[in-house]
């Protein structure tokens, strides 16, 4: 299976993009998934969940005994030796303020870890694919192999979050002092960042409250190309939480050191 995994992701990207595009700056119904108390905003379109729909019907048709964790519907068979992590829309609120910053992310973890996967953002035709040896960046007829920046300390690093708003009152601290010490920081952009760690163009993404679907697509999309991702704890980052994806080693521990001190 893994000798055919870039064509499989690349066909399942395809799917779902059916399904995206012609929703994507549109005027959609959009629901509101956090039923809470708290008045919070979870968005969600049709075009999130028809986009997992089709993922789903393509790999219930060639990969039965597989397991599957997504974000609009449940869990299947989670504890099998292959698991796909799927977030069809990662980004739906830029997605549905008709920005092309959102992407669709497929991910296969081997036992709980991260082994292959894809982000693709088909407003701008654009695949960000680890095959389990090496990153790509695929456009159209063009191929790019991806490599972080190796940008080794913060004074030269550019940095990214989605918004500092997200950050839990426990943890701010740490992200703040990290921002002091960076040459830049920049907000949103969502699954984009990790990408353009892999890229070279980023050198951090700090981040929290994500989930497994938020993470694994883009867990070896960034280690394919010579960066490192973890939880803020050090650990597998793939059941989500708060997450560090950084272009080197060395970068990696300067900045869970700082995130972790404060």
């Amino acid at each position: 299976m893994l000798d055919e995994i870039e064509s499989i992701l690349l066909e399942m990207c395809d799917v779902a993009a059916r399904e995206t595009m012609p929703r994507f700056r549109m005027r959609l119904t959009v629901d509101n998934k956090d039923d809470g108390d708290g008045g919070g905003f979870d968005p969600v379109t049709a075009a999130d969940k028809e986009a997992e729909r089709a993922i789903r019907r393509l790999l219930a048709e060639r990969f039965p005994d597989h397991g599957i964790l997504g974000e609009e519907e449940a869990p299947l068979n989670p504890d099998a030796e292959y698991c796909w992590h799927i977030d069809p829309v990662d980004g739906t609120r830029a997605f549905i303020c008709g920005l092309p910053s959102w992407g669709t992310l497929i991910g296969l973890a081997r036992n709980g870890r991260a082994i292959a996967g894809v982000m693709h953002q088909p407003f701008t035709g654009e695949y960000f694919l680890a095959d389990g040896d090496n990153s790509w960046a695929i456009r159209q007829d063009t191929r790019k192999s991806l490599h972080t920046s190796g940008v080794t300390e913060l004074a030269n690093a550019k940095l990214m979050t989605t918004t500092p708003f997200l950050f839990a009152d426990n943890i701010i601290g740490g992200y703040r002092a990290l921002e002091a010490k960076v040459r830049l920081a920049r907000y949103g952009f969502d699954c984009y960042a990790y990408a353009m760690v892999a890229a070279g163009n980023i050198d951090l993404v700090v981040e929290s409250g994500l989930k497994s679907y938020d993470i694994a697509a883009l867990i070896p999309v960034v280690e394919q190309a010579g960066g490192v991702v973890t939880t803020w704890a050090g650990d597998n980052a793939i059941g989500g939480g708060s997450i560090i994806a950084a272009a080197t080693p060395a970068l990696h521990a300067t900045a869970i050191e700082i995130l972790n001190r404060n």
